[in-house]
């Protein structure tokens, strides 16, 4: 049986809401929707690119703590508030993953958590080890 091991962070949405930041059962870790927030501040209000840049940050750093790395990341699910900004999310989405490339899909979205928020994003990863 895998063992499953749940990713925490420091925000306070993870007790209040009852979700991890990221699973890892075996060799599968899924990546919870990650916003440009840092639990006091939205980064980046008004600019995609710069949202999506933070965001994909954010997810380097748990996948490392669930010992994995972007080069891990089979799937990416973007989730945006103004498909006509696509260009700038798939631009960041890029600089990431240009030579990874992961399955991806992009969808437009009524609105997020909070008004400023652009774009919201969640991977999977499978490491090989």
């Amino acid at each position: 049986m895998n063992e499953r091991r749940n990713i925490a962070s420091a925000s306070q949405w993870e007790n209040i809401v009852g979700y991890s930041r990221a699973v890892r059962v075996g060799n599968v870790i899924e990546v919870a929707g990650t916003t440009a927030s840092d639990d006091e501040k939205i980064i980046g209000a008004g600019n995609m690119h710069e949202q999506a840049t933070y965001i994909f940050q954010k997810i380097e750093k748990t996948l490392e703590q669930a010992g994995a790395s972007m080069k891990d990341v089979v799937r990416t699910r973007m989730f945006v508030t103004d498909i006509s900004k696509w260009e700038e999310a798939g631009r960041a989405h890029a600089e990431f993953f240009k030579s990874i490339k992961p399955a991806a899909t992009m969808v437009e979205v009524s609105r997020l958590i909070h008004p400023d928020l652009l774009i919201e994003i969640e991977v999977t990863a499978i490491v090989n080890n």
